[in-house]
């Protein structure tokens, strides 16, 4: 029998990878969990719009489930949603798309330990490999896009980059993480294999917010594949 598992998801690259790995390894993905600020409508993440996240869910064919909660009760909420997922659901796990930053496992592990199921972290690698899974990512056929970039690091020219050779070339060239993993940009994926539908994403719009700009998209809706 399949281990049934929730997996964390922001709608970026690396939960997108975690999913596709575990469902090589044969689990069975029971929900994406998703978390949100209480009556803001975007993911605590990387501050995407729920509606895309749901559409990224229908095109998956995997159920959405938000977690509604403040930075306050954040883990509390966490917790009692993976405890509730365990009960209704019989899932025996949660996966997470860490990369390798030890604090972000730590809290991962809490989480799971104390909703009394396993933690999962497919994609757990050294630091020195993150330009090697990047080129994974590009070579894996899944499409994203940059929706978030930090701008001490970044500036907005990198906003609506496809993740692609030339990203993997240019990245190289600045001083960041070439995933990304300390939040120096983020991404959303909009089709791939496991993807039934395309998400198409349309009407751009660039925001400033405090540390960083995001470009916002005004239309997006599923279209059949070519």
């Amino acid at each position: 029998m399949k281990k049934r598992i929730a997996l964390s998801w922001s709608g970026g690259k690396d939960c997108c990878m975690a999913l596709h790995t575990l469902i090589q390894q044969e689990f069975e993905i029971v929900c994406l969990v998703t978390t949100v600020p209480k009556e803001i409508g975007r993911t605590f993440g990387h501050g995407e719009r729920t509606e895309m996240i749901t559409l990224q869910g229908e095109s998956l064919s995997i159920p959405v489930y938000f977690i509604e909660c403040t930075y306050e009760n954040y883990t509390d909420q966490f917790i009692k949603s993976v405890q509730a997922l365990k009960s209704q659901s019989k899932i025996t796990g949660i996966a997470y798309g860490d990369l390798y930053l030890d604090g972000h496992r730590e809290w991962g592990e809490k989480v799971a330990a104390a909703a009394g199921v396993e933690a999962l972290y497919p994609l757990w690698i050294n630091k020195e490999a993150a330009l090697q899974s990047l080129e994974n990512f590009v070579h894996s056929s899944y499409e994203a896009v940059v929706i978030r970039v930090r701008e001490d690091v970044l500036d907005e020219t990198w906003l609506g980059r496809i993740i692609d050779k030339s990203f993997i070339l240019d990245v190289q060239k600045t001083s960041i993480c070439p995933m990304g993993e300390s939040g120096e940009y983020h991404t959303f994926v909009f089709d791939g294999p496991l993807f039934s539908k395309r998400i198409q994403l349309e009407q751009r719009e660039l925001i400033q917010l405090e540390t960083t700009k995001k470009l916002e998209f005004k239309s997006y809706s599923l279209i059949e594949k070519g």
